[in-house]
């Protein structure tokens, strides 16, 4: 049998001890000598220009007594055949028959032969190889060089020399000498009787003299009744005398406090051959493991590898999962599992090699039937002789509650605990692809409250937080099955209906929506009422996206808030139409003021009583460079909306106070201010800024503001109008007597001066009331000293009967509409020659 075979490619003689490997006894002279002479005499062979030398050349004539050491191999499409073999060689083949294939000789030799040959035929050079044989015991070592040649008749020819290494050694002995194992064997020696009384140690190795600690010689042919080594105690003896008599095998130990043998007995007739180990450390480390096991903290257990009972389970397992010792003892590892995760347990355990950790979380019973979430580690290990897994538990059910609890926040609003706006747009989209493998439809509703605002004002936050979770709990009440309602932020909310709802079903839905929540709310004895709002969105006519249907949902919205609120609507079209042109004048508005597309128009004020005119109001146009000028009335609210109000606003100021200083000194300027500018709280600022800048006095300064300051924040813009109030600039309160216009205004701030609205002047002349209106406006301005302003004069009537009232300014068509920046020189002058005519 061949156990080894090492050595390489070489071509000269130096490298005969060179390649993968070395032989693992040195080459004799005599064969190094036939090595060389046979690699030389190929080197010489080989010509110019040529891979391989002729076997004419290198196996014919002079080879001598290296002829018998010789197989010659024919390599026939890619297999070998032994075409010619040498005495020595048949006598180490046992088979003198040629012509015949490499595979019919010994495998052995077969084996070493072809992998020799193939790796000088691959290289184009000499193999030098060695091969190990077992022969009656003995192990043989052989030389195998391999050379490569080219016959004149075609084809390759590997020419093979063997020869064997005079170093021979017996395998067994070898084998029993190396290994620190101790091997011996007894003689057992009889009595009268013919009973087993002693025993002599007829053979042992150097491994069981150094476990014995005697030398061998000593121990060689000694009595074990003599004593002196740890084979000689009493007891020891007797078991011995019970294996020869039963003429079994087995093991037992020898443990004398410092040391620990183990022995492995076999019995045939009246001798025992014993193998001897120290498991000193092995069993101090099962010591340590015990004392690791038994007081760790962590619940561990043992449990036999192949029935899966438990063999052992610490304190720590006992008291963790509540079962007894002994009824835990009794259990099989799989009563611990979940009915629906045997399976998977078991699959997972079958894969399990002698290192585990757990690459998942698992669930295990315990005795009071409760679940817990658990890593397991575990580890291949022998118990009481036993094969089996130690096993280390850590509890993770309480990890795992802290992480549903953060999932659960991630997706849901900490208020009121309804899903978030990610959530909810999660589950519409899926929603959504449920509904389009069946053309299903899916409604989506927007949901605003009414009135929330003046809860907050009227009774706090807290107040309104609490309604707001008295909300969610209606919704929740109403939302049921696979629909789901959200919080999307503030008092907005959503609503998903998955089912197949036709619009009719969703209407209704809305209407009962509305009047739930329209309902009175108690709050701490208070009765608390706001309303609903709610725009629907349908898909897939509607959207087949959540961004889309969520969008449409708004724009509909929007228009039930703009009726009133208290009612749904359903998106139309058309409200995609306007909001993109709400978008495309957001845009537009945004270029504008960047690109100087605004510019100002001046109308004239006049002095009723001077027949002069003592200011100007300045009013925003807009030149769109498509449309051409756009409204104030259609920009200057979207203006508000996105906050560009007050940068727009600080540009006419500016632009305002630079042109104004150009006029007679007599001459002011009025600047109207949005509710929006007093929020950005630099409002005062601004004006600073802009006075500085034109150099104009703060006394031709007048800022007209509407009653939508007093309506937010009403303490705080007080104190803006009063610092600007200070500075020298007059304070106008613009459209006085409509909308919640209240004569507290006029209390809580002293203005300069109130206009009249031009919805009173245009029906002076046919409606009486119109003439109360403006009359009891101007009395009051004379009684609180406050200049009366009437805007909208159109007509000599009408500015006689606010003559006769006694309003003290006028403007409107009837003087001139607003004229732009380069107008106003020739204005102010005509209008002085037309007054020194009439003079």
């Amino acid at each position: 049998m061949v156990v080894a075979k090492k050595k390489s490619e070489t071509n000269s003689e130096t490298k005969s001890e060179t390649g993968a490997g070395k032989a693992s006894a040195k080459i004799t002279p005599e064969i190094f000598a036939d090595v060389s002479v046979l690699q030389r005499k190929w080197q010489a062979a080989l010509r110019p220009g040529e891979k391989l030398p002729r076997y004419e050349d290198v196996m014919l004539g002079s080879l001598g007594r290296l002829a018998d050491h010789i197989v010659l191999l024919r390599n026939d499409e890619s297999r070998l055949r032994v075409s010619h073999t040498g005495r020595y060689v048949q006598a180490w083949l046992n088979d003198e028959r040629w012509d015949i294939p490499l595979s019919a000789l010994p495998p052995d030799c077969a084996t070493s032969l072809g992998e020799a040959a193939a790796s000088a035929l691959e290289n184009s050079r000499p193999y030098l190889a060695s091969a190990h044989c077992v022969r009656d015991g003995l192990v043989r070592t052989y030389d195998v060089l391999a050379l490569p040649t080219y016959s004149r008749w075609g084809g390759t020819l590997v020419g093979v020399y063997v020869n064997e290494r005079s170093a021979q050694y017996n395998l067994l002995d070898t084998i029993f000498s190396a290994t620190d194992e101790g091997v011996l064997s007894l003689a057992a020696i009889r009595d009268a009787r013919g009973q087993p009384c002693d025993f002599q140690i007829v053979h042992l190795n150097q491994g069981a003299a150094k476990l014995l600690m005697q030398p061998a010689t000593d121990l060689l042919w000694r009595r074990l009744g003599v004593g002196g080594n740890a084979l000689c105690e009493p007891d020891v003896i007797g078991r011995l005398r019970e294996f020869v008599r039963r003429g079994a095998g087995g093991q037992f130990e020898i443990d004398s406090g410092e040391r620990c043998l183990r022995l492995g007995i076999t019995a045939f007739g009246d001798m025992l051959s014993l193998t001897v180990s120290d498991v000193t450390a092995l069993k101090q480390r099962e010591v340590s493991f015990r004392l690791l096991f038994e007081n760790n903290p962590m619940p561990m257990w043992v449990f036999d590898a192949g029935t899966m009972e438990f063999l052992s389970v610490n304190d720590a397992a006992v008291q963790h999962y509540g079962y007894a010792r002994d009824r835990f003892l009794g259990m099989k590892l799989r009563e611990i599992w979940p009915e629906d995760e045997r399976a998977t347990h078991s699959e997972a355990l079958r894969g399990v090699g002698d290192v585990y950790q757990s690459g998942r979380d698992w669930r295990h019973i315990k005795a009071d039937g409760s679940e817990i979430h658990v890593l397991t580690f575990g580890r291949r290990v022998t118990f009481d002789g036993r094969d089996g897994y130690l096993v280390a538990v850590v509890d993770i059910t309480e990890r795992r509650a802290a992480e549903a609890r953060i999932a659960h926040m991630a997706h849901h609003d900490g208020l009121t605990n309804l899903p978030n706006r990610d959530f909810y747009q999660e589950r519409l989209g899926e929603a959504l692809r449920r509904s389009g493998a069946g053309n299903r439809r899916v409604a989506v509703m927007g949901i605003d409250l009414d009135l929330f605002k003046n809860v907050n004002d009227s009774f706090g936050h807290p107040m309104g937080d609490r309604l707001l979770k008295m909300v969610a709990d209606r919704l929740r009440s109403e939302v049921r099955g696979d629909n789901i309602a959200a919080r999307l932020g503030g008092d907005e909310f959503a609503i998903v209906l998955a089912a197949d709802v036709s619009p009719n079903e969703a209407s209704a839905f809305a209407e009962r929506l509305i009047e739930v929540l329209s309902a009175s709310y108690n709050i701490d004895g208070l009765e608390v009422v706001v309303g609903a709002s709610i725009g629907i969105a349908m898909s897939p006519g509607d959207g087949t996206t959540p961004e889309e249907l969520m969008r449409n949902a708004d724009m509909a919205l929007y228009r039930a808030k703009s009726e009133g609120g208290g009612v749904h609507h359903f998106f139309e079209r058309e409200m995609d139409h306007q909001a993109q042109k709400r978008r495309d004048m957001e845009r537009d508005l945004r270029a504008a003021l960047a690109n100087g597309e605004f510019e100002l128009h001046y109308q004239p004020l006049v002095d009723i009583a001077a027949d002069r005119i003592s200011g100007f109001e300045s009013l925003l146009r807009w030149q769109h460079p498509q449309k051409g000028m756009v409204s104030p009335a259609e920009f200057i609210p979207v203006a508000e909306d996105i906050g560009l109000i007050v940068a727009i606003g600080e540009w006419v100021l500016r632009e305002a106070c630079s042109e104004a200083v150009k006029w007679p000194a007599d001459v002011k300027v009025a600047v109207n201010l949005s509710s929006v500018q007093f929020r950005s709280r630099n409002l005062v600022q601004a004006v600073i800024s802009a006075l500085a800048h034109s150099g104009l006095s703060p006394r031709r300064l007048e800022l007209e503001i509407t009653e939508s300051v007093f309506l937010a924040e009403t303490e705080a813009n007080l104190a803006i109008l009063h610092q600007l109030r200070e500075l020298g600039v007059s304070i106008s309160m613009d459209d006085f007597g409509t909308g919640y216009s209240s004569l507290s205004y006029l209390r809580s701030f002293p203005f300069d001066k109130i206009k009249i609205d031009r919805s009173f002047v245009k029906d002076l002349a046919r409606r009486s009331d119109c003439v109360a209106i403006v009359r009891a406006i101007s009395g009051l301005g004379r009684s609180l000293k406050i200049t009366t302003t009437a805007e909208g004069v159109e007509t000599i009537d009408q500015l006689d009967w606010l003559r006769a009232e006694g309003c003290n300014e006028v403007q409107g068509f009837l003087f001139s509409a607003a004229r732009p920046a380069h107008e106003i020189a020739a204005l102010l002058t005509g209008f002085a020659a037309r007054a020194s005519r009439a003079a």
